[in-house]
């Protein structure tokens, strides 16, 4: 990978006070975390820290506390939790500014764990108060940033506090994903396409924007599809459609035509006149579609044209499923073309990128979210990526040139 990072396992960590920055603002139900998925992501880096050596120091922020103490979201169950998981003492420090930090950091042997309370019990975190990140660069040798989906943030743990350490160090999940993001548009194999679905076009403007100069095909999905079909002229019934964003969907296409990006948009419907699980529903093709129908998902011309177009591709990227999948049938065309997808990849023939809440779901709903090359969890940092945004947290562990 090009990019100019320097990544913590090229570091000599053994003894030094490593200032791990992890986002693990996990569900808590009852006083336990009721969803590890997070923690467990970030347990390889962990561990591979420990077994180094290091003296490791967790920042991490949990919900909305709004720059003040709030016990309801104390970061103590998800240290309970990691203890758990790693099967060693794992301390909470409340004092972040005072001495028991300070004693708190001296007293950790090489290989140990202490996480400090949730950095959002504090205003400067969300302000990214200069003073405060001084005091967390105070704590520590080394900063080790690991958590993708808060690099969108400029806040003082992801932007202001890498920039004052002397060593600024991309952690291994990071560093995994910016390999594959690095992979999947900066410098990718091509053919290149891009599978963006969702309901509203208004949502994903520069996601779409910045991905048809980019990418040879773009598959549109969902409700932001009907609004596309609008836009050339179609009936769309009473289906989701955002008529306010025809003309834009529209300068979007000539676009995308401009710069040699073929738009692929659903050829015929799974349309049904309620949205539920299992209820009436029939294909139609263009012209079809009465006043009372709802398309709800592509029909099968429409996948098998999907997976022909993406049968040669040799970077795939998605975001945002392509009906809607929460109500069988309506998971048909997204569960089939994404188990194309992962089969591509599991036989090397693509490298897939996928990331976004609804697109985590959806695969897992087809039963291959283990199986595309890299799924990221960052929701609003995978979407501000897709949009070309640089990102803070990321550009703040940049190298001078």
């Amino acid at each position: 990978m090009d990019a100019p990072f320097l990544f913590v396992d090229e570091v000599q960590t053994a003894g030094r006070r490593c200032l791990v920055r992890l986002d693990l603002n996990v569900p808590i139900v009852d006083g336990r975390v009721s969803d590890d998925t997070r923690i467990r992501r970030i347990l390889p880096g962990l561990k591979s820290l420990r077994q180094a050596g290091a003296r490791i120091i967790i920042l991490t922020h949990l919900g909305r506390p709004k720059g003040k103490v709030a016990p309801e979201f104390s970061v103590a169950p998800v240290a309970a939790r990691l203890a758990e998981l790693l099967d060693c003492q794992v301390p909470v420090e409340a004092d972040l500014l005072g001495e028991g930090a300070r004693r708190a950091v001296t007293e950790l042997a090489d290989g140990d764990l202490m996480m400090m309370e949730n950095l959002r019990f504090y205003a400067g975190e969300e302000a990214n108060d200069a003073q405060f990140a001084a005091a967390l660069a105070s704590l520590g040798d080394i900063y080790v940033g690991d958590a993708f989906s808060c690099t969108h943030r400029a806040h003082a743990s992801v932007e202001a506090l890498p920039r004052m350490m002397a060593v600024a160090t991309a952690g291994r999940a990071l560093g995994a994903e910016l390999a594959a993001l690095h992979a999947a548009l900066a410098s990718p194999a091509r053919p290149v396409a891009a599978i963006v679905g969702g309901a509203k076009v208004s949502t994903k403007l520069q996601v779409l924007e910045n991905l048809i100069v980019k990418v040879d095909r773009l598959i549109l999905g969902g409700g932001m599809a009907n609004t596309f079909l609008l836009a050339a002229g179609q009936d769309v019934g009473a289906s989701l459609v955002e008529a306010d964003m025809v003309e834009t969907a529209r300068a979007i296409a000539d676009k995308a035509a401009a710069h040699g990006c073929d738009i692929g948009l659903p050829e015929d419907f799974l349309v049904a006149t309620e949205l539920a699980r299992d209820v009436p529903h029939r294909i139609a093709l263009p012209g079809e579609v009465t006043p009372d129908d709802l398309i709800l998902d592509a029909g099968p011309q429409s996948i098998a044209t999907a997976m022909a177009d993406l049968a040669g591709c040799r970077t795939i990227v998605w975001n945002g499923p392509m009906g809607a999948f929460e109500f069988p049938p309506f998971d048909s065309a997204t569960t089939a073309v994404a188990r194309a997808v992962a089969k591509a990849t599991q036989a090397g023939d693509t490298m897939s990128v996928a990331g976004g809440g609804d697109t985590l779901a959806a695969l897992a709903n087809a039963g291959v979210s283990d199986q595309f090359s890299y799924v990221s969890t960052a929701g609003g940092a995978f979407l501000e990526w897709l949009e070309g945004r640089e990102l803070p947290g990321v550009e703040a562990l940049r190298r001078e040139a």
